[in-house]
């Protein structure tokens, strides 16, 4: 992310926040998530895309934020066992 510019935080609602060990999911559902929005260049995201949605792991949705649209990658697979993380914060380590 050396070419991101970090705009700001936002809560992205009706979507709950798992953690799958050493990285969190995204998942609709009851609640907020935090997360960061950065503008990248075509290239990043190229790059973002090879990384979370190989082997359909992660799906991009765009959403709306304060900063305008924005690519959230959603988690695609079951989060049955996987541990929730109510504050929706994955920095809160706190919460798992």
């Amino acid at each position: 992310m050396t070419n991101a510019q970090w705009l700001g935080e936002h809560h992205v609602e009706n979507y709950a926040l798992y953690s799958l060990g050493h990285y969190p999911g995204v998942v609709p559902g009851e609640g907020s998530v935090m997360g960061e929005v950065y503008r990248i260049d075509a290239s990043t995201l190229s790059e973002l895309d090879a990384l979370r949605t190989k082997g359909g792991e992660y799906k991009r949705q765009l959403i709306q934020t304060p900063y305008g649209s924005a690519w959230m990658y959603v988690y695609q697979r079951p989060v049955d066992g996987l541990t929730l993380i109510e504050s929706g914060d994955w920095l809160d380590k706190d919460q798992y």
